[in-house]
């Protein structure tokens, strides 16, 4: 290996870095569009929202579910009242669900008492047994063979089919 490198095959690299020479006197359009972006949108809804967080911070509430106010059934519905047929389906779809929920719960205490009791379940989950029979015993009587596209109007007719078929006390 010689000691001397030669000088010409490898050159030095320049000391500083050449400065590039603009051609246009005019701002690069790309950052005047991010600019005009930031000001005109993405700043004005960020403050917005500082303030409405800033407001509701003061008012907070802790609700775990939303409530929601009862409205009248569909017997209470006057005629043509297409508002009120809305509310009240969306009511009946509301208690279908808390029902369905219901019936899931009982079910699954009455699973963890068959667990925790082994073979003996019958005498000492009696109480739950029961419960768990009332509860499926109201849920089919109010729900069932409605079908797969069940609704508020449905039920009512099951309900009203149900009552004509009750034989008639004087």
């Amino acid at each position: 290996m010689p000691q001397e490198y030669e000088k010409d095959a490898y050159p030095e690299p320049p000391k500083r870095t050449p400065v590039t020479e603009k051609e246009t006197a005019l701002p690069n359009p790309a950052l005047i569009a991010s600019k005009l972006f930031y000001y005109s949108v993405d700043y004005p809804v960020t403050k917005f929202r500082e303030i409405i967080d800033g407001i509701r911070g003061k008012n907070k509430y802790n609700y775990y579910h939303q409530n929601f106010r009862r409205v009248p059934d569909l017997t209470e519905c006057v005629e043509g009242d297409y508002l009120c047929y809305y509310e009240a389906e969306m009511q009946w779809r509301r208690d279908f669900k808390v029902d369905q929920e219901i019936l899931k719960v009982m079910q699954e205490r009455l699973r963890a008492c068959q667990q925790r009791e082994g073979h003996s379940y019958v005498q000492n989950c009696a109480n739950d047994l029961q419960q768990f029979n009332e509860v499926t015993k109201a849920f089919n009587s109010r729900y069932a063979d409605l079908g797969a596209h069940a609704n508020g109007r449905k039920c009512l007719a099951k309900q009203k089919e149900r009552m004509l078929e009750q034989p008639q006390t004087a």
